[in-house]
């Protein structure tokens, strides 16, 4: 059976900040990884690290939605799993914003507990990158 991670995040940033941070090629591989991204719906493109032992370090991704600034959603294909990351941006009165991740699809409970640590050491990142825009 196919099992999903949610995680909420809040930072004090506009959303137009935080959805910049999701979207821009530069300002994602400040707190995720190096990439070739475009928010253009049917693009094709990677996320690159240094392999290590038994991962050659390349995630495929393609884009599927763009709704900005609210809603982007891609796939995510490395190490046999193949997911779907669906971010989720909400604006409060206050000025925050709450950015929901989605991610669905595991097949392994090991990948899904990798995921959670991932996501939640790289939106740690995103609010260092969040505070220098």
């Amino acid at each position: 059976m196919k099992q999903d991670l949610s995680l909420d995040f809040q930072f004090k940033s506009s959303i137009m900040q935080v959805w910049n941070a999701l979207t821009d090629s530069d300002k994602l591989a400040k707190w995720v990884m190096d990439n070739d991204f475009k928010p253009i719906v049917g693009h094709r493109f990677q996320f690159r690290r240094e392999p290590v032992e038994g991962w050659d370090g390349i995630i495929h991704c393609e884009v599927l939605e763009v709704v900005e600034p609210h809603r982007l959603t891609y796939t995510w294909d490395s190490g046999g799993e193949n997911t779907t990351i669906i971010w989720t941006l909400r604006e409060h009165k206050d000025g925050t914003v709450h950015l929901h991740l989605d991610q669905t699809g595991f097949n392994k409970v090991q990948a899904l507990g990798g995921a959670k640590y991932g996501w939640t050491s790289m939106c740690g990142q995103l609010e260092k990158v969040l505070v220098e825009l």
